[in-house]
C-alpha cells in the first residue's frame, strides 16, 4: 500500500538531529572532465555558488570555505605504526575535556600490508601478524584541531568499508569482502565495535548476531537502540538488528530484513517502480542462520519476501528518520537515496524514495553521507572509472542537488562526518589517505 506524500522540509525533522547525532556521525586529475557538464540544471540548487579552484590542486570548495589536512598516509603514529592507506568510513566523537576522537576505517586486504604486530586483533596473515584491515583513531584538540595522538584501534579485519556511530560512544566498523567474497567463507563479513575512548587496539569481537554478509554501513536509532544495516550487493537487502539489550550488541539479538509492501524490487533498473515522494508501508522479516558462511543471506531473505536494493551504501540517522544511499540504483543507474521513518512504539515503519539522480551531472554513485548543520545532506561520490571526478554533493530539504566540493586527485571521497560543535566537516580522500577538516559558513 502506498499513500501520496507532500514532501515536508527535512530541516524540521533532521536539523535538530545534527546536534544530537554528531555529538553522539595521488595522481592529479584534469581540471574539468568532458563527461561532467558545468551547466546548472533547473532541478539543481545553487546554495553556495560556484567552486573556487584550490591553488594546491587537491580539493575545490565554495567561496568562504577552507580545509586543512590533519592526517596523511605514512604519517608516524604514536604506536610506532604509520598511517595506513585506504581511509574510508569515519565517525566523530566528543571525548570531553576539549578533545575530539575520529575513528577511521581502512579498507585493506592482506596484500595491502604490512601486517600489524599489535597486542590483539582478529585474524592473522601469513607472516604471523594481524591482517592490516581495521581502524585508526585520531585524537584532536577541539579548538585548534591539533593532532594529539594517532594509533591503531582495531586490527586483523578485512576491507573495513563504512560503519556508523552509536549513541553510547562507539564506532561500528563493517567488513565488506568485496570481490573477494570467498573471504566470507574464510571467516570475514562481520561488524565490530570500537569504543571512541580506546587508547590502543581493542579486542576484535565479531558481532555475529548482526549477520555475516557484505556489510557496508550502520546507524543506531537512539530512541530504541535498533541498528540499521546496508548491504553492498546489486541484489542486496536492507536490515535491522534488534538487540536483546540495547547498547550491548555483543549480547545478541534478532536480525530482520525489510519488505516494502507491493514493491519487491526498489532498484528502478528497468522501469520506475518506486516514485520519489511517495510513502510505502513496510514490514520486517525474521532472518535465520545469520552466521552462515554461504554468502546467501540476501537470497534467503528475498525468497521470504524481502525487497531488493541496489548496493546499499552510507546510512545516517536523522531525527526520527534514516537516510541511506543505493549507489547504482535508479533508471539512470546513477544513484538513489531512501528515507526510512521508524514507526516506534509498535507503529509501522515507512519508506520513501527521497532522491533519485537523473544524470551523472546531478549526482553519481553516492556513498557515505551525513547531515550538515543547515539540514542538507552531504554525500560523498564514489565513481568507478579509469579517470574519476568525485565530488561532495549537497541535497537540500526540497531534494535539489548541488556541488559542494570537487576532489582533484584520482580517488574517492569517504567518511564524511561533522565535528561535535558542527564547525568542521571531516572527510577522507581514500587513497592515498588524507583526512580533511573543512570549515565555512554552514548557513
Amino acid at each position: 500500500m502506498s499513500v501520496a506524500f507532500n514532501r515536508r522540509r527535512f530541516m524540521g525533522a533532521t536539523g535538530s538531529a545534527f546536534a544530537a547525532l554528531v555529538a553522539s556521525g595521488c595522481t592529479v586529475r584534469t581540471p574539468k572532465l568532458t563527461e561532467r557538464s558545468s551547466a546548472t540544471s533547473a532541478a539543481t540548487a545553487d546554495l553556495y555558488g560556484s567552486l573556487k579552484s584550490d591553488p594546491a590542486g587537491i580539493l575545490d570548495l565554495p567561496e568562504g570555505f577552507s580545509y586543512r589536512i590533519i592526517s596523511c598516509l605514512g604519517d608516524a603514529m604514536d604506536d610506532g605504526e604509520l598511517v595506513p592507506d585506504r581511509g574510508d568510513g569515519m565517525g566523530s566523537f566528543d571525548l570531553g575535556n576539549g578533545k575530539i576522537a575520529l575513528v577511521r576505517n581502512h579498507e585493506l586486504r592482506a596484500e595491502h600490508g604490512p601486517e600489524v604486530y599489535a597486542e590483539q586483533g582478529f585474524l592473522r596473515g601469513e607472516g604471523g601478524g594481524f591482517l592490516p584491515g581495521g581502524t585508526t583513531t585520531i585524537i584532536l584538540d577541539a579548538e585548534t584541531l591539533a593532532v594529539e595522538r594517532q594509533f591503531r584501534s582495531l586490527a586483523g579485519t578485512w576491507e573495513n568499508c563504512a560503519g556508523g556511530v552509536t549513541p553510547w560512544g562507539s564506532w561500528l566498523t563493517c567488513e565488506e569482502p568485496g570481490r573477494f567474497r570467498r573471504k566470507i567463507r574464510d571467516g570475514h563479513g562481520w561488524v565490530f565495535e570500537v569504543p571512541a575512548s580506546a587508547t590502543g587496539p581493542v579486542p576484535a569481537v565479531p558481532l555475529k548476531a548482526m549477520g555475516r554478509f557484505e556489510h557496508e554501513a550502520a546507524c543506531v536509532d537512539p530512541a530504541t537502540g535498533i541498528v540499521y544495516l546496508t548491504e553492498d550487493r546489486e541484489d542486496g537487502l536492507f536490515y535491522r538488528f534488534i538487540p536483546d539489550v540495547p547498547g550491548q550488541l555483543a549480547q545478541g539479538g534478532r536480525l530482520q530484513a525489510l519488505a516494502v509492501e507491493a514493491v519487491p524490487d526498489t532498484r528502478n533498473q528497468n522501469q520506475p517502480v518506486v516514485e520519489a515522494g511517495v510513502i510505502h508501508w513496510t514490514r520486517w522479516i525474521d532472518m535465520d542462520n545469520v552466521e552462515s558462511p554461504a554468502d546467501d543471506l540476501r537470497q534467503r531473505g528475498a525468497a521470504k519476501g524481502a525487497s531488493l536494493f541496489f548496493r546499499g551504501e552510507g546510512i545516517h540517522m536523522g531525527d526520527s528518520e534514516i537516510y541511506f544511499c543505493c549507489t547504482g540504483g535508479g533508471t539512470a543507474k546513477c544513484g538513489q537515496i531512501f528515507r526510512l521513518l521508524p514507526g516506534r512504539d509498535g507503529g509501522v515503519d515507512r519508506l520513501e524514495l527521497f532522491f533519485e539522480s537523473e544524470s551523472k551531472e546531478q549526482f553519481y554513485y553516492g556513498d557515505n553521507l551525513t547531515i550538515a548543520p543547515n539540514g542538507d545532506l552531504i554525500v560523498c561520490e564514489d565513481e568507478y572509472a579509469d579517470l574519476v571526478d568525485n565530488r561532495l554533493i549537497g541535497i537540500t530539504p526540497e531534494g535539489k542537488p548541488y556541488v559542494f566540493g570537487r576532489l582533484n586527485i584520482q580517488t574517492e571521497l569517504a567518511g564524511a562526518c561533522f565535528s561535535p560543535d558542527g564547525q568542521y566537516l571531516f572527510v577522507n580522500a581514500y587513497s592515498p589517505t588524507k583526512t580533511f577538516a573543512i570549515r565555512g559558513p554552514w548557513a
